[in-house]
């Protein structure tokens, strides 16, 4: 069977890349999602906000593929303001636990310039393996 592409219903159009990509063995892999709604519009400018909303995003994806939040393995964060990230800690754990709740998985932080899209401080990539494919 071939790999599948997963996009939330009711969300614009991907454009040049796939929201996710679901394998034959349930490998999900979800391309980095950042602080905009279903709508590609950013409803904060505010770093707990946008990485808030980020977590949302690739919970929609992992959910578009019949999957649910345990079923996510690894989360690669990439931020534009590390000074800010560590000075909000108790604010990025609470919106965290807000959206992941108590699930932990293996992550990588990675401070950057830039991202493609100016209004955006965090982007987060995720894989995540699901105990039965639907394909």
């Amino acid at each position: 069977m071939p790999n599948r592409i997963i996009h939330p219903e009711g969300w614009r159009p991907a454009k040049g890349y796939a929201n996710g990509v679901l394998t034959e063995d349930g490998r999900l892999f979800i391309g980095g999602q950042i602080g905009w709604n279903a709508n590609q519009v950013f409803e904060s400018h505010d770093f707990i906000g946008q990485m808030e909303q980020t977590l949302r995003n690739i919970v929609a994806v992992v959910e578009a593929a019949s999957g649910k939040i345990e079923d996510i393995v690894r989360l690669t964060w990439y931020v534009t303001d590390k000074r800010e990230y560590v000075a909000r800690q108790k604010e990025v754990g609470a919106a965290y636990r807000r959206v992941l709740g108590k699930h932990f998985p293996a992550m990588t932080m990675i401070v950057v310039a830039a991202l493609v899209e100016d209004e955006a401080l965090v982007e987060i990539e995720a894989t995540a393996v699901l105990p039965k494919p639907k394909i």
